[in-house]
Formats: C-alpha cells, sequence, structure tokens
C-alpha cells in the first residue's frame, strides 16, 4: 500500500515542489478561514406563488452588536418564487470566506419587487421600509478554520402572509435559520520546515486534496467528506516521504496530526 501510494504521487513531486516555492511567495491567511454558504428554502403555503426580491445577504461575524462586523455575501441578486422551493429544494443564494470564530446573526436585505399569486391573480406584497434595509436572524454558531458551513433560510410562508383585507397582503417573514457544517478538515505541522512539504489525503486510490505546508511548516486539508484517510506527506529530495494511516475525518470538524517529524 505504503509503495503503490508514493509511485502514484511520485509524478508530481516536481510540480508539488515548484507549487511549494510559489505558495510561500504569495502567503495568505486562507487557512485560517471558514466558508459560509447560504441557501434559502421554503415551507409550503397555500398561494400559487409568492415572489420575494432579495438584493442582499450579510453575516455578523462580532459578538457585540456594531456595524463593523457585518460582511456580505456575493449573492445572485434577484426575485425568487418561494414556491420552487418547497419538499426538500433549496438553491445557493451565494457565499463568502470570513476569518474562524463565532458569527451571530445573518441580515437578508429585500428589496421592493416583491408579490404574491393568488387564484390566478397577482397582488404586490407590502415589505415594510425596515425589512427593505434588513432583517436580521439569530444564528450563533462556532466556525472551524478549513470547513464550509451551509446556513439554510427556511422560509414559513405561510406564516409569513397576512390578508390586510380588501386584497391586501403584507410580508412579515417568518425564517428559520439551519446551520449545517458541509465537511471537515486535516491539520498539523511537518518537521523540519526545511523540508517544504507537500501534503496529501488519500481515500484509496483518490487524492482528494493536497496542501503545501507553509513557512512555519503548518499544512491544512480542507473540504474533506467525513471517512478515513491516508495521509501522504512528500518533501523535497534532502528527506524521505512518509504518511499516516487511518486519519478519521468527521463533518464539521479539524482532526489535528500534531507534528509529523521526517526522516532524514
Amino acid at each position: 500500500m505504503i509503495r503503490r501510494t508514493f509511485q502514484k504521487i511520485a509524478t508530481v513531486i516536481c510540480i508539488a515542489t515548484l507549487s511549494t516555492l510559489f505558495f510561500f511567495a504569495c502567503e495568505t491567511d486562507d487557512d485560517k478561514n471558514a466558508k459560509v454558504q447560504v441557501w434559502l428554502t421554503d415551507a409550503p403555503g397555500d398561494y400559487e406563488a409568492v415572489y420575494i426580491d432579495i438584493q442582499g445577504v450579510e453575516v455578523h461575524t462580532s459578538e457585540t452588536a456594531d456595524e463593523k462586523g457585518w460582511q456580505s455575501l456575493d449573492i445572485r441578486e434577484g426575485v425568487y418564487d418561494l414556491l420552487q422551493l418547497t419538499n426538500g429544494l433549496d438553491t445557493l443564494l451565494g457565499e463568502v470566506e470570513i476569518p474562524a470564530g463565532k458569527i451571530s446573526q445573518i441580515r437578508l436585505v429585500l428589496g421592493s419587487e416583491n408579490s404574491i399569486k393568488v387564484s390566478g391573480k397577482t397582488f404586490d406584497l407590502g415589505t415594510p421600509s425596515a425589512q427593505q434595509s434588513g432583517l436580521k436572524l439569530q444564528i450563533h454558531e462556532t466556525l472551524n478554520a478549513g470547513v464550509t458551513y451551509k446556513i439554510l433560510l427556511d422560509f414559513d410562508v405561510a406564516r409569513s402572509i397576512v390578508l390586510m383585507g380588501n386584497e391586501t397582503y403584507k410580508l412579515k417573514p417568518v425564517i428559520r435559520t439551519i446551520t449545517e457544517a458541509q465537511d471537515g478538515a486535516i491539520k498539523g505541522l511537518v518537521s523540519p520546515k526545511e523540508s517544504t512539504p507537500a501534503v496529501y489525503a488519500i481515500v484509496g486510490d483518490d487524492t482528494l486534496a493536497t496542501s503545501f505546508a507553509d513557512a512555519n511548516g503548518a499544512f491544512l486539508l480542507r473540504g474533506l467528506p467525513a471517512d478515513t484517510y491516508v495521509v501522504s506527506v512528500v518533501p523535497n529530495s534532502n528527506y524521505a516521504p512518509t504518511q499516516k494511516n487511518g486519519v478519521v475525518v468527521t463533518l464539521g470538524n479539524v482532526t489535528d496530526l500534531g507534528t509529523i517529524t521526517l526522516p532524514q
């Protein structure tokens, strides 16, 4: 198994070495971030269509109530028919990478093009200005670096639309937030740091993630499904490669391998 694994990755050692040098020159803080994806779904309601104009989505990364902690997602702005997102269907609004840590709220910014279709007729759906400036929803989750999180906005149409009389409807959103980790990660430290290794997460014959140790020897393998992995470390020619077997990854968690010391 060990020989086959090393033969498999031997063809990429030269590329890995060049890529390692490139990463040292362009070191970023990506390995300190978590990825947040916001999805929209709906519980069924007794209407033909419910059109919601979504103009922005933001997440709050501070535990305080100040405005400095808000970060905007890159979303697909536009009008969404909520009744097309029922019975387990959902749609991705957008995503953002933010520093790992606590997030407290999400803010949904609505536009003015909201409407409802009843008995073949379409009516404006009155939306208070406060909702257009941002509807705040509570989350209070802690995000781990290297993990992707799905925040599902579950829109309850039946409870969110109020008939005011004379075919006048008003939108009072009732939305439940559900946060789910989508993957896990593996991190560790390779010693000596001068070995400039490439690190691979392998299941069977498939390499599912590749990382390059930074100037301190640290690595992070991101976006891993829950499974048991072989972690292969391929250093420069002054050191011998090594691997760890039976590395277990679970959703929402980062498996820490500690320090991996390479033989010379």
